[in-house]
């Protein structure tokens, strides 16, 4: 149940993401902390959450994050109002790797503390 939880919304928030990077920017939803922070937050839930759906394939992953980032990124060449940049690609890319090794490491300290 846990598992499935987590895939459906690592999914959703995949989606969330792709349609705010990818919409005009003046549809964009402002948070007040800026676009960095909303970058770093987005990918570390996304990469948490996805660490914790699939648990038992972290090297896939971890690429599948990574890819995300960069292939997110340039999908902002189909909007006119945007720009992608490899540095925003970058921040994505290392705050999704974060957080799938946060899901590794919440993973291992679970499983250690089932063990009798």
């Amino acid at each position: 149940m846990f598992v499935t939880v987590c895939r459906t919304a690592a999914w959703l928030t995949f989606i969330a993401i792709v349609v705010v990077t990818i919409d005009p920017i003046g549809l964009r939803p402002i948070s007040g902390f800026g676009p960095e922070p909303e970058r770093i937050a987005a990918f570390l839930a996304f990469g948490l959450l996805l660490g914790l759906a699939y648990h038992r394939n972290w090297l896939l992953t971890l690429c599948l994050v990574v890819a995300a980032a960069f292939g997110i990124e340039a999908l902002q060449l189909l909007s006119p109002t945007r720009h992608p940049a490899v540095d925003d690609a970058v921040v994505k890319a290392a705050a999704g790797v974060a957080g799938v090794l946060a899901a590794y490491l919440i993973a291992r300290n679970s499983r250690s503390r089932q063990r009798p």
